[in-house]
């Protein structure tokens, strides 16, 4: 699904819906050291499938890179292009991990969707896809 602007000509949701449809803007790896890079986007929201109700949380991004890293402001507007679509939290971490895994090749990579509650329930989706041995243990925000 393809986020909708909200306004027409309105650059972030242009900019958004461009890191959306287009592949994500990265660089090239700049060290042949093995390291993991961390992303948290804490400003996550999308819609809940059934109800329509807004769903919040932090996206967590670890990856060990291969030849590519990526941009982060490309990472922040695919993220945000989240923000009207109906999915649930396993929907869209996992949505999340293939487009990473896709397009940039790491050597391991772990997504974490630490969703705030929703009714007392409380819920993490974690999602791993190659080599995660090295990443260091997450702790859920407890909020």
């Amino acid at each position: 699904m393809t986020p909708t602007p909200t306004a027409p000509n309105q650059y972030g949701d242009m900019a958004i819906l461009s890191a959306w449809e287009e592949p994500l803007e990265k660089w090239p790896n700049p060290s042949s050291n093995s390291y993991t890079i961390h992303l948290e986007h804490p400003e996550f929201t999308a819609l809940c499938p059934r109800s329509g109700y807004p769903d919040f949380g932090t996206i967590v991004v670890d990856y060990w890179p291969n030849e590519w890293v990526v941009e982060l402001k490309a990472f922040k507007l695919y993220i945000n292009g989240f923000r009207n679509q109906r999915i649930s939290h396993e929907g869209v971490t996992n949505q999340i991990a293939d487009r990473l895994w896709s397009e940039l090749a790491p050597h391991g990579l772990r997504v974490i969707g630490d969703f705030t509650r929703r009714g007392g329930v409380k819920t993490v989706i974690t999602v791993k896809k190659g080599d995660c041995d090295s990443f260091e243990p997450y702790q859920a925000n407890m909020l």
